[in-house]
This record gives C-alpha cells, sequence and structure tokens, in this order.
C-alpha cells in the first residue's frame, strides 16, 4: 500500500474497525449485510489511493475477524559498548530498524522478541525488562497501515550467534547514537533509540507507555 495521509487512514481504520465489530456482534441479516458493504466500500476507497486491485485490499480487510483490537509488534533493544543493534529492512528500501515484528500466537512477548532477534539478525538474546509499550500512531509516522499497533520495547542482551542476513533483512550492525544509519521511521524512530540508550543506562528508570 502507497503511504497515505494519516488522517485519511485514521477515519478508514475507524469505519473498518466499526464494521468489523458490528459483524462479530450482530445476528441481523440486514445489518451483516450492512457491515460487509461498509468494508466493501472502505477496500474499494483504499483501492483507490493505493497501488493494489481490489481483491488483495480486501483480502487484508479479511484477515482479522470478531471484536477489532489492536495488533502487537515487538522490537528488541541491544546495546553494546556504547553501539545499539540494527537491522536493515529489506522491504523499506534498505532502511534500519531495531529487530523486531508482529507477535505470534502461542508465544509469550519474550519469547516473540528473542525470536525476532534470531530471526532477523542471527543473535541469540535473553530479555532484561520491558522499557515501553508505544501506541504507534502516537510516535512513528508516516501510518501506513489499517491496523492499529501497539509497539513492545524490550531490553535485551546477546547470549550468542553471530550477526547475519535473513529472508527480511540484509544485515546486523551496531550503530552508534550519534550517527544513525536512514531509519524506517515507521518501525523505529531516533526517539525510541534515545529511549532505549536512557533505560539501558538507568535501569531504575519506570516503563513508559502511550
Amino acid at each position: 500500500m502507497t503511504e497515505l495521509t494519516s488522517k485519511i487512514i485514521d477515519l478508514l481504520r475507524k469505519i473498518k474497525a466499526n464494521a468489523q465489530t458490528g459483524l462479530h456482534f450482530t445476528s441481523n441479516p440486514f445489518e451483516v449485510e450492512r457491515y460487509r458493504e461498509i468494508t466493501d466500500l472502505s477496500a474499494e476507497i483504499v483501492n483507490e489511493l493505493s497501488d493494489k486491485d481490489i481483491p488483495e485490499v480486501k483480502l487484508i480487510f479479511e484477515e482479522d475477524h470478531g471484536y477489532a483490537t489492536p495488533k502487537v509488534d515487538v522490537r528488541g533493544c541491544i546495546i553494546q559498548d556504547n553501539k545499539i543493534l540494527l537491522v536493515k529492512e529489506t522491504a523499506d528500501g534498505g532502511r534500519w530498524t531495531l529487530p523486531g515484528g508482529w507477535a505470534d500466537v502461542n508465544l509469550s512477548p519474550a519469547e516473540n522478541v528473542i525470536r525476532e532477534i534470531r530471526e532477523e539478525s542471527g543473535f541469540e538474546s535473553k530479555v532484561l525488562r520491558l522499557i515501553a509499550v508505544h501506541d504507534r500512531n502516537l510516535h512513528n509516522r508516516p501510518i501506513t497501515t489499517l491496523v492499529h499497533i501497539y509497539k513492545m520495547f524490550f531490553l535485551c542482551e546477546i547470549t550468542g550467534g553471530e550477526a547475519c542476513k535473513s529472508i527480511e533483512t540484509g544485515g546486523a550492525e551496531f550503530f552508534d547514537p550519534g550517527s544513525l544509519p536512514e531509519l524506517s521511521v515507521s518501525r523505529t524512530t531516533a526517539e525510541q533509540i534515545r529511549m532505549a540508550f536512557r533505560h539501558h543506562n538507568n535501569p531504575n528508570l519506570n516503563c513508559e507507555f502511550d
């Protein structure tokens, strides 16, 4: 999906969420038809503003069922010798981000971030503590998805492995906070990296939220 304005995406997200929740609760066949029509119309609007054809857009809408809730994104913050581990996102023009991604079901948040770090960077790790839970809409712009996302940031440390490329990443490197590469800001911002250093340098800081 191409970048849409934050306002349009926010409105479409609300429409999608209301229709999805309505379908979850109603048993009235006329309301079911109405909510499905609203969902289809929303998909057509997205199609007009993106580079995807309608069947693909509708698939995105249909992947999520039941009561509409946010999705969870986990990110691992590993700092060594005053440098932070970043991975190169092949899906975002080679920009860089903290290793992480969608949380899988049947895994705890800590297990998810350990898996993501392993898959994207090649390093084995352990979680030290949760340092932040961010509403993506409040911290990461531009907004490029209809999904509402909560981002969980964990301070972690390496226990083994070595840096390598993966299917999703083109490499993993440590960067000085004053010399960061071009970031995939929809995933990780410079402020979120500064936040990781604050928590690394001061273990007594409270977990940040919202």
